[in-house]
């Protein structure tokens, strides 16, 4: 007689999470991180890992912060380096 399997309860971990930092990253989107505490800080995520991630800031500091301090990151509507960086090969092709 075989024995049946028993399923365990499903992972909280799909890889969506890293598929999805890694666009932010490699599109240099400009993200609001909204902070367990509250705070919220913009920038440009430039490295992630399993436990943290960069945050890369014009003008300012850079900031490792664990995702679990994380609450939210949401993603701007145009990305300001993008942006800049067209407008600057622009001037130059003029």
């Amino acid at each position: 007689m075989a024995t049946k399997r028993r399923k365990g309860p499903p992972s909280n971990e799909t890889g969506q999470e890293a598929l999805y930092l890694k666009s932010l990253s490699d599109r240099q989107v400009n993200v609001s991180v909204k902070l367990r505490d509250g705070e919220v800080v913009s920038g440009w995520i430039e490295y992630f890992d399993d436990m943290m991630v960069r945050l890369t800031r014009e003008g300012r500091p850079n900031l490792f912060i664990y995702k679990s301090q994380i609450r939210t990151i949401t993603e701007s509507s145009v990305s300001a380096r993008r942006a800049s960086r067209e407008a600057e090969q622009t001037r130059q092709t003029v």
